[in-house]
């Protein structure tokens, strides 16, 4: 059998240029769109491998989609196939941001916009609680997952104790645990089963990996050397431009390490975003980073490119290339997040991808793996709360926690937006636009 891959370079740029503009859905809807064109229309990737590259991919950090389409792409192409692939389901969600971002800068107290804005805060309250819901029905299957999740609320919620380190504690409880109650730490795949059956591919069940995915230890060296090479560079070119403690600077240390904590996708990362943007670096207020996940949820592309929004926002307010050029120099911030959030997604399939094509056996969730995303629950639905008691008390503070009008709307919103897609299943993006009508609606009727 033929172990070179037919597919055209150019067919798959298409493909992967079409993706990126229809990404919609979050992960699990962006790794369906890749299903059903890639396995079960287009037929290029046999349902076995694609499996296989999606059960790596999920138990890396950061976000597994991207980090697919990535795998997908240098398998059939190498390197710049992964990067091209990875790249186009990013770069058109980092140019809509940045245009929404200054819509939502420079209109944003416009009352259409404004009312947007209003009815989509409640929809992004109840879109955070729903995948708390659905990972945790997935994960939380004995009560030592339940102890671990609720210990990981408590911690982060009542005693602010950082994402890392109840990633670290969540991480060596599961080693422990696993040795102890094995049976109690291994816990099924995260996104819904797949009917694996054979199926006639391009790349089958039975193709041996190309050249280019078979293992050498120079390739890894000279791949960990350029992406390592890249970092230092940019580091220092932002270091040069305003100094080791600049705004750009700083952004490029704190996004390469969220960009290394995502175990659990973009919804488990955000209240470590949240800690660093809003209360250490003061980028952006709390209320600008509901606004910013609520763009990031009606746009196609990673959600974790909601960091976009958080470094043009952060550019604006710093003033990275002075007051004069306000645009320019949040649309570099945004770019900047963006690099660093994303290098060592690219890093991981390119250093890892052999050693995984290496052997097709299926990959399991590890025991500190399966604890890891039992907290993950945890400090997902603290980050619901936290959406929740801004949306609904918008003028409280942390010594007021109740204080300012209670906003019944926006709470019956929340519980109707939650209904809609934990009981009905509805389409997110068709939730997030009746809201944002029903908000416009509620907006222009008080005005």
């Amino acid at each position: 059998m033929n172990a070179s891959p037919t597919v055209s370079f150019h067919d798959a740029l298409r493909f992967w240029l079409k993706l990126g503009f229809i990404s919609f859905g979050g992960p699990a809807g962006q790794i369906a769109i890749m299903h059903r064109e890639l396995v079960e229309q287009k037929r290029w990737i046999s349902e076995r491998r694609f499996l296989h590259a999606l059960n790596y991919c999920m138990v890396l950090p950061g976000p597994e989609a991207q980090q697919l389409a990535t795998y997908i792409g240098w398998l059939m192409h190498g390197t710049w196939g992964g990067i091209v692939a990875g790249a186009l389901l990013v770069l058109p969600s980092l140019g809509i941001l940045i245009a929404l971002s200054w819509i939502y800068i420079a209109f944003g107290n416009v009352p259409l916009i404004a009312g947007i804005l209003y009815g989509i805060k409640p929809a992004v309250t109840a879109i955070v609680l729903a995948a708390a819901w659905r990972i945790g029905g997935k994960t939380l299957k004995n009560v030592w997952l339940w102890t671990i999740a609720v210990a990981a609320f408590a911690a982060i919620f009542f005693s602010n104790i950082s994402f890392p380190a109840i990633i670290l504690g969540a991480g060596i409880i599961g080693a422990i645990g696993g040795r102890i109650a094995p049976g109690k730490f291994v816990v099924g795949g995260g996104h819904g089963s797949i009917d694996v059956g054979e199926t006639e591919a391009i790349i089958g069940d039975n193709v041996p990996a190309p050249p280019h995915a078979i293992f050498r230890l120079s390739r890894l060296l000279l791949y960990l050397a350029i992406g390592m090479g890249l970092w230092v560079v940019a580091m220092a070119l932002l270091a040069t431009h305003s100094g080791i403690d600049g705004t750009l600077a700083q952004m490029g240390w704190f996004f390469t390490k969220a960009a290394l904590l995502t175990f659990g996708g973009a919804y488990a990362v955000l209240p470590y975003v949240y800690q660093g943007a809003v209360e250490n670096f003061h980028w952006l207020t709390a209320q600008q980073m509901i606004d910013g996940l609520a763009l990031g949820e009606t746009t196609p592309g990673p959600l974790i490119m909601v960091v976009a929004f958080v470094g043009f926002v952060g550019g604006w307010t710093k003033s990275v290339l002075g007051p004069d050029t306000l645009f320019l120099g949040a649309a570099l911030a945004a770019s900047v997040v963006t690099f660093f959030t994303f290098l060592p997604s690219f890093l991981f399939i390119l250093i890892g991808g052999p050693l995984v094509e290496a052997t097709h056996g299926q990959m399991k969730f590890t025991a500190p793996l399966t604890a890891i995303t039992a907290a993950v629950v945890g400090v997902i639905v603290n980050l619901a709360v936290f959406f929740a008691w801004h949306v609904w008390w918008p003028a409280a503070t942390r010594d007021a926690p109740v204080s300012g009008q209670f906003e019944w709307f926006s709470m019956l919103l929340t519980v109707a937006a939650a209904i809609a897609l934990m009981r009905y299943k509805a389409n997110v993006i068709a939730v997030i636009a009746a809201c944002g009508a029903l908000g416009v609606a509620k907006t222009l009727l008080v005005t």
